[in-house]
């Protein structure tokens, strides 16, 4: 007999505009304490340090973070030239430093190098496994890491503005596996002045924006129960990007239950195309359409 989980069985998106000082962990455990929710993750990590969008998982919810972790982000931050840190943003010590300050025009004359399909290095103080152990513990254990490049798609670099000569407010959107600490330390040193983050803010991500977003102050406020309720937006929000194929009231069971059932195929949608199905609206299941049928990866509760 399978444990029962504790919990209401909600599902949809939280969006949450997340402060300074606070782990992405620790906003998804307090969204799902606040709501009661039975399960909750969240779609890609931003530091501690890094305020902006959140997007916490609940429930059924869970099942399509994929969609989310896996698609475009977008971010502003702000490079303070002239030091490198060992963390390569303002909560590390400075481990270099230079008195060159980039000119506007060498900043724009190093962005395009850093467009495109690009090979990043991940910081030493970060996330990623080495020997199935963190980076950032091995960093704190003193170890000198030397980590693999890593392929990133970054869609757009551009200078927003120049505050002042130690300083340059920049904006990105990238794909999966992105670190923005390191985009400042790589321009830095292309620009031989070094660089690290100060401030850096998530403004979107894949189909989710920050206007509307709920704050921490709201989180904090509302108590355990169905206050956030009504800010939740539903799992199908994810799926914008997959085609919809509806189907008929006989798939519904089929496909919840993980077999392949017929559907009323999408514009444009091919054989072995990812799609989902839906009834009235509502998400069933996510797999793979099969000239008139689909195969279910993913399926969802009622």
């Amino acid at each position: 007999m399978g444990r029962t989980r504790k919990g209401r069985a909600i599902s949809g998106f939280l969006i949450v505009d997340k402060p300074a000082g606070i782990t992405s962990t620790s906003v998804v455990n307090k969204v799902r304490w606040t709501m009661q929710a039975q399960k909750a993750g969240h779609a890609g990590t931003l530091d501690p340090a890094a305020t902006g969008l959140l997007a916490v998982a609940l429930g059924e919810a869970t099942k399509v973070l994929p969609y989310v972790t896996d698609a475009l982000k977008a971010y502003e931050f702000t490079i303070r030239w002239g030091q490198e840190t060992a963390t390569d943003d303002a909560e590390g010590e400075v481990v270099r430093a230079s008195d060159l300050r980039p000119t506007d025009a060498g900043i724009e004359a190093a962005l395009p190098a850093f467009r495109g399909d690009i090979l990043q290095v991940p910081p030493a103080f970060s996330a990623v496994k080495v020997d199935g152990e963190r980076a950032y513990d091995l960093a704190r254990d003193g170890e000198v890491l030397e980590l693999s490049a890593r392929p990133l798609h970054v869609r757009k670099l551009d200078l927003l503005s120049r505050p002042d000569p130690d300083h340059a407010v920049l904006e990105m959107v990238c794909g999966k596996g992105g670190y923005v600490r390191s985009i400042a330390r790589d321009l830095g040193r292309a620009l031989g002045c070094l660089g690290h983050v100060t401030r850096l803010r998530r403004t979107w991500s894949g189909p989710f924006a920050l206007s509307g977003a709920i704050t921490w102050a709201e989180i904090e406020s509302a108590g355990q129960g169905e206050a956030l309720d009504a800010r939740l937006l539903p799992l199908e929000t994810a799926l914008v990007g997959l085609p919809e194929c509806r189907c008929p009231e006989a798939s519904v069971a089929l496909l919840r239950n993980g077999a392949a059932a017929p559907v009323f195929p999408a514009e444009g949608v091919e054989w072995g195309d990812e799609a989902w199905a839906s009834r009235d609206g509502r998400a069933v299941a996510v797999g793979h359409y099969e000239g008139g049928t689909l195969r279910p990866t993913r399926v969802f509760a009622a």
